[in-house]
């Protein structure tokens, strides 16, 4: 069986911060041998709170994310999975919806509302309720009217994390099985809307 994993990152959150440097290992251990990080670039400034240069940014980032897969044959896989953090999230789910790839299941850290106008259709989330990027409620509504599982961290901000190492260390355990047990197919372990 020929397994793909594809991470898209955040703009400040690259493959190699905990959330996306954890979840690939841990999917490495479960056989995803072929991997790519997507990397991608702007720095047109704060883009928080303006929906035009979050268009913006999006845009450039897709076709950024188009140049460094476009040599990837996804049909030669079986099994392709996009784990992916903040506006890599809306890039990912866009991907496959472009791309038409059907089988695609999706791990979104911290989706952004956006993500859900291409409603990835096997997915998990992880949100927390302090997340300066994203209005929690709206994705928890998002979340539930497309019958995704989303874990919701309370008092975490846009990386699920807050004020307390230790509670860090337990979100991101926590985070790391619920990864875990969606890849394995252990529905029952998540927690559903």
């Amino acid at each position: 069986m020929s397994k793909i994993v594809v991470c898209f990152p955040g703009i400040g959150y690259h493959c190699d911060k905990p959330l996306l440097y954890y979840s690939r290992n841990l999917v490495h251990e479960l056989g995803y041998k072929d991997s790519r990080n997507v990397s991608y670039t702007y720095k047109a400034g704060n883009i928080r709170g303006n929906e035009e240069k979050m268009k913006e940014a999006y845009e450039v980032l897709f076709s950024q994310a188009e140049d460094e897969l476009a040599d990837i044959a996804w049909s030669a896989n079986d099994d392709v999975l996009f784990i992916s953090k903040s506006i890599g999230t809306i890039i990912a789910a866009s991907y496959a919806k472009k791309y038409a790839l059907k089988y695609v299941r999706h791990i979104l850290y911290t989706p952004l509302a956006q993500t859900y106008l291409f409603a990835p259709d096997y997915a998990i989330g992880f949100i927390g309720t302090a997340d300066p990027w994203s209005n929690t409620d709206e994705v928890i509504r998002l979340s539930k009217e497309n019958h995704i599982p989303l874990t919701v961290y309370e008092g975490c901000d846009h990386s699920l994390e807050c004020d307390s190492t230790m509670k860090n260390i337990e979100i991101l355990k926590d985070s790391m099985q619920k990864t875990m047990d969606f890849c394995m197919g252990h529905l029952e372990n998540l927690n559903p809307l």
